[in-house]
């Protein structure tokens, strides 16, 4: 199976750029409401990703920090807890399955590591539990078959 079926593309993911400020990561993760947000370079290359605990990290490091500080804080100077692997275009549907059992979303790079999109768990989920009522329907109706 091909893992394009999962994927959300990168125009209607959130991201941030390695060079925007600890504010603008902030602000763009309260916005969405996420938690967690890919980190892209200047030509698009996927570098890693953010999570509000990395940024809170920084935060009480600096306890002083005011939002106009934060202007000056470059989200790639910002230590990341978490190394969340990207999946190559062409992976297997078991590589996918395994990253996404430890990551919410799973971010995806083309052959030149250029970010594409994210799958989330919630795809990868929702597409095995549609399976799993698909065939558990079908095991009922041959149940119901053998007993007629």
């Amino acid at each position: 199976m091909n893992i394009l079926f999962f994927i959300t593309p990168k125009a209607e993911c959130a991201y941030i750029q390695a060079e925007a400020s600890l504010r603008q990561a902030l602000e763009k993760m309260e916005y969405h409401k996420y938690t967690a947000v890919p980190v892209l370079d200047s030509r698009g290359h996927y570098v890693g990703t953010i999570t509000e605990g990395d940024l809170l990290r920084v935060i009480k490091e600096k306890y002083d920090l005011s939002l106009h500080d934060a202007e000056d804080i470059r989200v790639s100077s910002v230590p990341r807890r978490w190394r969340m692997d990207p999946v190559n275009i062409n992976c297997n549907i078991e590589d996918l399955v395994q990253i996404s059992m430890k990551q919410n979303f799973v971010p995806v790079v083309d052959d030149e590591n250029v970010f594409i999109g994210i799958i989330t768990r919630k795809a990868v989920i929702q597409y095995f539990y549609e399976k799993f009522r698909k065939y558990k329907d079908e095991l009922s109706k041959m149940e119901q078959k053998d007993r007629d």
